[in-house]
């Protein structure tokens, strides 16, 4: 955990995250050896951290302090995360900025597209911030993502991480006819979190939006993540399972949740490896296509070797 004082530049300052600045602080335990990972450092990370750069772009990976960036941009694998820095929500866990965002940047997806290219991504996964400000939550946004790295990079398979676009009419199928490959949503946690961890969602909505991606088009692979480690029951997690199956959702991931700040939710307990193996396998058992359950796993963490095997396991369920 840092604390990142600026003293250099000339804006004001404003806190990153202003509705918790008068919490009290939330100590968590000390981390076990199998969280820890190295700084990055190598020449490829600061290739893709260039291009980033170059592009204008915003990654989910810095705003949200992802622990495996330094993997991840040695590779030249980034998440872009459109519609700007800032969230219109403030759930508990998140790293990224809150407040009132600034309007969207038209040529945004052309950018995103760019980048995809200068990078030679086979898959590309973008995600947003929550957009409540914006009358379809940013879906046309999205949709107009997708389409513009289809025109630049045709070969590339696109996963989408959206926000659950709460009463916004209309939304969800804007993006879903853009047809990227992988519809994700995650719901981060189990029903009982939901008013402390993520209140501004809505636990059987997210579930249902999930459900109505396949109604719409059955060829998207649908995905969905939970973090473990927040309190929440081994029972809880495998009725999560269950929602999620019954919702014919295809990838599931498990991660352990890490605390930004100590303004943040606590982290309860860190769950061990072998957890998380048990939750793979239960998960397996319950018919899902893909399954990643390990400390550090993320959404989009591997994402492009997962798709392989996810659209492997498709095939031979077809034969």
């Amino acid at each position: 955990m840092v604390t990142i004082i600026d003293t250099i530049s000339s804006e004001p300052l404003r806190p990153r995250h202003p509705e918790k600045v008068n919490r009290p602080d939330a100590p968590s335990p000390p981390k076990p050896d199998w969280i820890r990972v190295r700084a990055p450092t190598t020449r490829g990370y600061a290739d893709t951290r260039n291009i980033v750069r170059e592009n204008k772009l915003v990654t989910v990976c810095e705003e949200a302090g992802c622990p495996n960036i330094g993997e991840c941009w040695d590779k030249k694998h980034a998440t872009f995360m459109i519609m700007g820095d800032t969230c219109t929500r403030a759930c508990a866990f998140c790293n990224v900025k809150t407040g009132l965002p600034g309007a969207l940047d038209v040529s945004e997806p052309e950018h995103v597209a760019e980048a995809t290219f200068k990078l030679g991504l086979a898959h590309v996964v973008v995600t947003s911030v929550d957009r409540d400000d914006l009358a379809d939550g940013g879906a046309e946004h999205f949709a107009n993502t997708i389409r513009a790295i289809r025109a630049r990079c045709p070969t590339t398979t696109i996963e989408i991480l959206t926000p659950d676009f709460l009463r916004k009419d209309g939304a969800l199928e804007l993006v879903v006819a853009a047809k990227p490959d992988v519809f994700n949503h995650n719901l981060e946690t189990v029903p009982s979190r939901y008013l402390s961890v993520r209140p501004g969602a809505r636990y059987f909505h997210s579930v249902r939006l999930l459900q109505r991606v396949k109604e719409i088009d059955p060829s998207i692979f649908t995905k969905s993540g939970i973090m473990v480690g927040l309190g929440e029951e081994r029972h809880e997690v495998l009725q999560v399972m269950d929602d999620l199956r019954s919702a014919d959702v295809d990838f599931l991931t498990i991660g352990q949740y890490l605390q930004p700040t100590r303004k943040h939710h606590a982290v309860m307990r860190y769950v061990t490896p072998d957890e998380f193996s048990n939750y793979q396998t239960v998960a397996y058992t319950k018919g899902f296509l893909m399954v990643s359950a390990s400390p550090l796993t993320r959404s989009s963490h591997h994402a492009g070797e997962d798709f392989a095997k996810l659209r492997a396991a498709r095939a031979a369920l077809a034969r």
